[in-house]
């Protein structure tokens, strides 16, 4: 399937290297509102052609898949242009600025029969089912609470404090916490708290949100812009706890009992970045007629902006 990647940042090329060793991929374009930038990208990765307007690439017959690389501001924008021009898009997290626009998109792309999916990766892997699988046979008993935290030095990133780029640690990494909590603990949610210290710009810097579940098991989740975290996320059972390295992208799962023994270690299956995932099923959707995917379907993007609105409500920050 040929690609098209619209804009060419960091992400782009950090993806572009996943998918020029990828067999069934065929990097076929890349778009920039600056041609140099956009030629240099498609040298550097291997794209057959650049485009100097994100318009241009979409009007070319041969892209059959979108990958939208830009802001998170500009997503909902974006995703409409895929939209209209009738080409199938695999969007960067976060899915949009907020559920409104995530609605509406959501519409846009089941009227118009349009696959649109959010390329949040720890979705489409191998090891959600692993841990969903570990947590299912009670080898930990009962669970009452996870943790987890994903927090990187990025505060020197320029779009990472502007409010007008959908700025802050929620939209930009925040959203894997929350994804790992769904992913795991599912959606019975009875209230959430958050805390919050916001930067001398007014986008969202270091964060906790506290979930609770109906069912009384509690999620505490943390994010922050300026220190590297360990990034694990922890269950806590009855029996023992199950640790899981990397939210975002799982390495490895070590499982305790209560005197602190490891019992069980399971190694993640082997991958080239972990993005593949995400552009596998979307091969298959597309091929099979499908407008949504079955990892990521578009009311889980809603959900995860609606938590996230009701948090920024939390903050006064809508």
């Amino acid at each position: 399937m040929k690609v098209g990647i619209l804009g060419a940042g960091s992400i782009a090329g950090v993806v572009s290297g996943t998918l020029e060793q990828m067999p069934e991929i065929g990097c076929h374009a890349v778009a920039s509102r600056n041609i140099d930038k956009a030629k240099a990208f498609a040298k550097e990765h291997g794209y057959a052609k650049a485009y100097g307007s994100y318009e241009e690439m979409l009007e070319d017959p041969e892209v059959e898949l979108v990958y939208v690389a830009t802001p998170h501001s500009h997503h909902f924008e974006h995703m409409k242009l895929c939209i209209e021009h009738g080409k199938p898009a695999l969007c960067e997290k976060a899915f949009c600025e907020n559920a409104r626009q995530a609605r509406e998109i959501m519409r846009l792309s089941r009227e118009k029969k349009v696959y649109v999916s959010e390329a949040i990766w720890p979705r489409y892997m191998p090891s959600r089912k692993i841990i969903n699988d570990a947590l299912s046979s009670g080898i930990i008993g009962k669970v009452y609470t996870l943790t987890a935290n994903l927090s990187y030095p990025i505060s020197h990133v320029e779009r990472i404090l502007r409010p007008e780029l959908a700025g802050g640690a929620l939209l930009d990494i925040g959203v894997y916490g929350i994804n790992f909590m769904l992913m795991h603990f599912g959606e019975d949610i009875d209230r959430i708290e958050s805390s919050v210290r916001f930067t001398d710009t007014g986008v969202d810097a270091d964060e906790s949100i506290t979930v609770f579940y109906k069912d009384g098991r509690m999620a505490v989740l943390t994010h922050s812009i300026y220190p590297r975290s360990d990034r694990k996320g922890i269950f806590h059972g009855d029996k023992g706890y199950m640790v899981i390295e990397n939210i975002n992208n799982p390495s490895e799962i070590n499982i305790y009992d209560t005197s602190d023994k490891l019992i069980e270690h399971i190694d993640v299956p082997h991958q080239i970045s972990g993005y593949e995932y995400e552009f596998r099923e979307s091969i298959d959707r597309i091929s099979g007629g499908f407008t949504e995917s079955l990892s990521m379907p578009l009311e889980e993007s809603v959900k995860m902006l609606e938590i996230m609105d009701s948090v920024r409500q939390q903050w006064n920050k809508e």
